[in-house]
């Protein structure tokens, strides 16, 4: 009797294995993919404009993962036209954001994101790819710095802390105080301020689907 109980363990631990070896893996990934794709539509339909926060800090971990899932945004060409300065220090902010009506929002926030852009690009031409580096304008700098804002704040979403994308591109009185403050050079534009932390509220989402703005094969 005790060698048919080892001998159906041993049969038992093989048919395991071969499962595991021929659909596992498999079947492992297929939930893992379902899992994170509900994650992130669940992370995408949640996301708000959050305005007011407490003055707990964010732990420096999470603000790192949330700029890494920023600058894993798209970008054409891979140029990658982001700099993204991280204020934590207010007691400049009334220079660097002078005039600024979202003051209160800076000052209540833990920290203040600026996503700055460099608009232009050093490479050799794309027709002669062997020829020097040339410094031309980049056209597709803003689509790339939007999809990187948009990233950082799906990750804040994600984290359960609150942001507002704050404007500055292209209003100068916005973006002067920022460029003169930082000494940002002459290509380099202020593009977003967003002030992150934890919700002082209970905002909630807005439901934005509107099928009158779905279109399928023609308008």
């Amino acid at each position: 009797m005790k060698k048919q109980i080892i001998l159906l363990g041993a049969v038992l631990v093989h048919l395991a294995a071969t499962f595991v070896s021929c659909c596992g893996k498999d079947d492992a990934s297929a939930t893992a993919t379902a899992n994170n794709g509900s994650d992130a539509i669940t992370t995408i339909m949640q996301r708000k404009s959050v305005r007011s926060y407490t003055d707990e800090p964010i732990a420096d971990s999470v603000m790192e993962s949330m700029l890494r899932a920023a600058v894993a945004a798209p970008s054409g060409m891979d140029i990658r036209p982001w700099h993204i300065v991280v204020m934590t220090d207010k007691s400049c902010y009334d220079t660097l954001f002078a005039g600024n009506f979202n003051m209160e929002k800076f000052k209540m926030s833990s920290a203040v994101v600026i996503f700055c852009a460099d608009t232009t690009v050093t490479r050799p031409p794309r027709e002669n790819p062997d020829a020097p580096a040339e410094t031309r304008p980049n056209g597709l700098w803003r689509d790339d710095m939007g999809a990187c804002v948009e990233n950082f704040l799906l990750a804040v979403e994600y984290y359960g802390l609150g942001a507002v994308w704050t404007a500055c591109y292209p209003y100068h009185d916005r973006m002067d105080p920022i460029r003169d403050y930082l000494k940002l050079p002459g290509n380099v534009v202020p593009y977003a301020v967003v002030p992150v932390g934890s919700p002082a509220g209970n905002d909630q989402p807005k439901d934005k689907w509107d099928t009158s703005r779905i279109h399928f094969n023609r308008w």
